[in-house]
């Protein structure tokens, strides 16, 4: 199984395009953050989790050709937007894309997109095959995904485990009968936001201090703020087996 960060980045914070920070400012490619995303690939299937508002580019730079499916954590702006994209995957591929999302996300989808849920099938719009989600595995393909319930402030929001990957983003807090779910994990990416206090994502040192918990041979820090600092600066910060993810990194598990 391969892993691709598509965006490790958020829509937190002031607006890129009227900051002059040292991160949005930096020429190391380190600290080129799109939106939180996820490329997930095997033998047989290639999944996305969350598709934002960066979606298109995102798949243009990975250069992925194929998408069988793209799984929802929730249903926030910066993780939906972009599904409207996978038009170009169905016109390629001649056939709809799997979209798994619970009820609630489902909602959201159909405020979000009404017309592709529309009886009328207006020509070109995208093509899906939604698949309803809760707490339950689910399986696509030979990838099976064991949901993770997070909560984000008061909204729930899942993240998945596959095999020996877990992927949790938007986290505050986590249960402990949750927390069983991820342990054993070899690899962990949490969301990492920034240093300072905030009320629906972990911080620096909550991220740390989860990650230590939990016990991963490594764990990768994703939807990081540019409040966060430049990651050559904020990397020797890291305790050992804590990394901070980027934009285009590949993991094989």
């Amino acid at each position: 199984m391969t892993i691709t960060f598509l965006g490790t980045g958020t829509s937190q914070g002031v607006p890129v395009i009227a900051c002059e920070c040292e991160v949005c400012t930096s020429t190391d490619v380190h600290d080129k953050r799109l939106r939180t995303s996820v490329l997930i690939q095997n033998e047989d299937k290639t999944v996305v989790i969350d598709s934002g508002p960066d979606f298109r580019y995102q798949m243009l730079r990975a250069g992925v050709k194929h998408l069988d499916a793209i799984v929802f954590t929730h249903e926030h702006k910066d993780h939906v937007a972009g599904m409207d994209d996978i038009r170009a995957f169905n016109f390629k591929q001649q056939g709809p894309v799997d979209i798994y999302a619970d009820t609630r996300v489902q909602k959201a989808l159909v405020r979000e997109f009404p017309y592709i849920f529309d009886d009328k099938g207006y020509p070109g719009i995208p093509q899906i095959n939604l698949h309803t989600i809760a707490l339950e595995p689910f399986d696509i393909g030979s990838l099976r995904f064991i949901p993770i319930e997070v909560l984000h402030y008061k909204l729930p929001v899942l993240g998945f485990r596959i095999g020996d990957f877990t992927y949790i983003t938007d986290a505050k807090t986590v249960t402990e009968k949750e927390k069983q779910k991820i342990r054993g994990s070899k690899i962990v990416v949490l969301n990492g936001l920034q240093k300072q206090s905030h009320i629906s994502h972990f911080t620096l040192d909550e991220a740390i201090a989860f990650a230590q918990d939990i016990g991963a041979q490594k764990t990768y820090l994703t939807h990081i703020s540019h409040r966060l600092g430049k990651h050559a600066d904020i990397s020797p910060e890291l305790p050992a087996g804590i990394e901070l993810a980027y934009d285009g990194l590949t993991l094989d598990i």
